[in-house]
């Protein structure tokens, strides 16, 4: 085994830490307190690659590997989590879906344009419409449905977190076409936010990644075109598994770096903090809470690793990539938690920005597939 990252991949990473500790840091609390979207920085993300970076250059991408990936989701996490989510939804479950199962003439369109980041110089973002206010964890039971009119769909529903809701330019959408199939009555659709009949609601007032865009959206009598279907009839199911099983790869890292921007900043403050005479770091109290933080993490992060390392040698990482949420989304919260108790009162101060990133991990053990989900699959897998 070799665990020495390449010369691009420390590059990436460099370039990830720069770009958060110059561009998210500032205003992040701010942007918390006030639930602002971070235009600005994904705007910068864009330009940066980090939007497509999994995507083929011929497609608009920077064609870089999965572990680049987490690399950069892990530093930007660091600092706003708001702004990783965004780009991760945007790389693991819009760009890469597309690139795998999109055809010809929907790569062109759309997966171009949303792998830059911009169309027309204008912010352009895709977002993954797969949960329901009655299909979450149970995502075969789809309420959204889809009619056949022959050269043209037309498609009714709601569809409840999601991610980029306001700020997409473009929706990936799973709808059921006929409800006696189950699942494979279960299809997936380009739909674009302007057209008529599509509606997105209020931003949801949320205890973290308060800065990102989370919205209800809402299709009444949307038509949609034969062309944008993706994949045959009854594979839409299969196409948002697939496509999750990528995201939870990019959830893990973003949970990773909560967890490890929470260690950073308990590690330095317990340096400055004289207690007893002496800094707190020297009581062995605080010394054991620091062990197990790194030690959790630094296990996290090869979790993490050898998901992406799977991914990239073309094996089948469902295993790994649950596993990796898993742990990683559990190391966040705890971590976190700790992170507040290191610095005392001072943690529940919004300044010191722990307890932010202790609100923003509790969502990395929900979404994309709870906690409870990824043990299913983990349990699954271990027992065939």
């Amino acid at each position: 085994m070799d665990f020495r990252l390449t010369e691009e991949q420390l590059m990436i990473q460099k370039a990830a830490r720069e770009f958060s500790q110059q561009q998210c840091l500032p205003g992040v609390i701010e942007r918390d307190e006030l639930q602002k979207f971070p235009k600005n920085q994904i705007e910068q993300l864009a330009d940066l690659g980090f939007l497509g970076m999994m995507t083929a250059p011929e497609f608009g991408g920077a064609g870089m590997d999965t572990v680049s990936y987490v690399l950069a989701m892990e530093e930007i996490s660091k600092i706003d989590a708001s702004v990783s989510v965004c780009m991760s939804v945007n790389n693991s479950l819009v760009c890469w879906g597309l690139e795998h199962y999109g055809s010809d003439s929907q790569k062109q369109k759309y997966l171009t344009p949303l792998a830059q980041g911009k169309k027309d110089g204008e912010l352009y973002l895709g977002a993954f419409l797969l949960s329901e206010p009655e299909a979450g964890s149970d995502a075969t039971h789809q309420h959204t449905s889809v009619l056949d009119k022959g050269d043209h769909f037309i498609l009714n529903g709601v569809k409840n977190w999601i991610t980029n809701g306001s700020s997409a330019s473009v929706y990936l959408v799973m709808a059921q076409t006929d409800a006696s199939k189950g699942p494979k009555g279960i299809n997936a659709f380009i739909v674009e936010k302007n057209t008529p009949g599509v509606t997105v609601g209020p931003k949801e007032n949320k205890m973290g990644i308060r800065g990102s865009d989370t919205h209800a959206v809402s299709f009444t009598d949307v038509v949609v075109s034969k062309q944008n279907q993706i994949g045959a009839d009854g594979f839409g199911f299969n196409f948002a598994m697939k496509t999750l099983n990528g995201g939870r790869i990019g959830i893990a890292a973003q949970a990773l770096g909560i967890a490890s921007g929470a260690y950073e900043l308990a590690l330095a403050y317990s340096k400055q903090r004289q207690s007893f005479g002496k800094p707190i770091h020297e009581h062995q109290a605080i010394q054991f809470k620091l062990a197990e933080m790194a030690t959790r993490i630094q296990t996290a992060r090869f979790l993490c690793y050898h998901a992406a390392w799977e991914k990239d040698n073309g094996m089948d990482y469902t295993l790994s990539a649950a596993m990796a949420k898993l742990h990683a989304s559990d190391t966040a919260m705890w971590v976190t938690t700790e992170a507040v108790q290191v610095h005392g009162g001072y943690g529940f101060v919004k300044e010191f920005h722990v307890e932010r990133l202790m609100r923003d991990a509790k969502i990395t053990q929900i979404y994309e597939g709870t906690s409870e989900i990824q043990k299913m699959v983990i349990g699954r897998s271990i027992t065939k």
